[in-house]
């Protein structure tokens, strides 16, 4: 699959103006402990007025701390990653002592003005007590635009999305060692964007954002199979997540980037065979798709037309949106507009906190949730490359 129509669908930006929807942050409850990110931050990617711009800044892996309504990098490292693709390119495994993070995009080495897919999945061991920084250990190769990852919850298998390559990636997980077991083959046109396992790792998800279908596939042991079954969510099935329960999966569709407006669909895991039962409008291109940690609520990023130049007729405000579940279907629960091509997003452990990444500003933004109503806290962190994904740590 060809990277460009890809790289100018993501690869732009508007100007916006912050609109809180709730009370000021001020008088909004803050978490009540101190909470850790891993973010990965993109120094190629960047955007002039609709037009993608190859930056000449690292790429880097950053720890946020948020303590007292306020961020601040704690630690930071040079490593491999890249914008291109959903914003889940950050695995961490359950006893938060490693991370996988994958780079589907790179500078062309004949030429730094260009990028070009890459395959690299990095290996980064952490110190759960903060003490020291994060360490790149190693390296796998998977396939061409590695993309989403995930781990499962017994923390020994991962798999990689290969979006431009078609397939899935299974590595095998044993401390800081990881091996490349094989491979699924979806098919060259696939464009296998994430993939998300279910909390009892027996089955995974995989958006196909190529041919507007999500696979299942089937999981015993270390042995990773397609099943015969395709779910069809919408126009371009792209973020994914599934909820802390395994009650839901929730997916984004990009549609055709075309100024239409997208969507968002709900898939209920409970029965025995999992269905799409709910697609609800959300704007143009949303990007990451994120629940709660108590699966209540679902956050997507949605770009909204800030992603196209400002004498577009589709040119619009970028925003963050929040559902809750209600009796199988995705409720509109609130939204702040703001920033310029959103990407990823992370809730703080106790669900009060939405730290939101603005990719175009190069900044993480902080807001506040209660009871799903939000409040942009005005809170920023700048960042040098363009936030790409993002994950609760700690």
């Amino acid at each position: 699959m060809s990277i460009v129509p890809m790289l100018s669908l993501r690869y732009s930006l508007v100007a916006t103006a912050v609109v809180a929807l709730a009370a000021c942050a001020n008088t909004t409850p803050t978490p009540r402990q101190s909470s850790y990110y891993l973010s990965v931050q993109d120094g190629r990617a960047g955007l002039t007025d609709g037009k993608p711009v190859v930056r000449q800044s690292g790429d880097t892996l950053a720890v946020i701390e948020l303590s007292g309504g306020h961020l601040r990098v704690a630690q930071q490292i040079a490593i491999p990653t890249s914008l291109v693709g959903p914003p889940s390119s950050i695995a961490v495994t359950p006893n938060g002592r490693m991370a996988l993070v994958s780079a589907a995009t790179r500078r062309d080495p004949a030429d730094a003005s260009k990028v070009i897919p890459y395959n690299l999945v990095s290996i980064v061991a952490l110190d759960p007590s903060g003490a020291t920084a994060p360490r790149v250990v190693g390296s796998v190769h998977t396939g061409a635009g590695a993309s989403g990852i995930s781990i499962n919850r017994a923390g020994n298998l991962a798999l990689v999305a290969n979006r431009v390559e078609g397939s899935v990636s299974v590595l095998a997980i044993d401390g800081e060692k990881v091996e490349a077991l094989g491979k699924v083959q979806l098919g060259e046109k696939a464009g296998p964007a994430h993939v998300a396992f279910t909390p009892d790792g027996r089955r995974a998800l995989v958006s196909r954002d190529g041919d507007n279908r999500v696979s299942l596939l089937a999981i015993e042991g270390r042995s990773v199979a397609l099943e015969q079954r395709d779910l069809y969510a919408g126009l371009r099935p792209y973020g994914l997540d599934i909820s802390p329960d395994g009650a839901w999966a929730a997916v984004t569709n990009l549609g055709g980037g075309q100024g239409d407006a997208d969507t968002v669909s709900l898939i209920d895991l409970r029965a025995k065979q999992p269905r799409v039962v709910d697609t609800v409008t959300v704007g143009q291109t949303p990007e990451g798709i994120f629940f709660s940690p108590d699966s209540r609520l679902v956050g997507v990023t949605v770009i909204d037309g800030s992603n196209k130049p400002q004498s577009s007729s589709f040119h619009g405000t970028a925003r963050y949106r929040l559902f809750s579940i209600d009796d199988g279907r995705l409720r509109p629960t609130a939204q702040v507009a703001g920033g310029q091509w959103l990407q990823g997003h992370a809730f703080s452990p106790d669900g009060s906190a939405v730290l939101v990444q603005d990719a175009a500003n190069r900044q993480i933004r902080l807001y506040h949730n209660t009871s799903g109503t939000l409040a942009d806290s005005g809170e920023r962190l700048q960042m040098d490359g363009a936030p790409s994904a993002l994950k609760l740590w700690r």
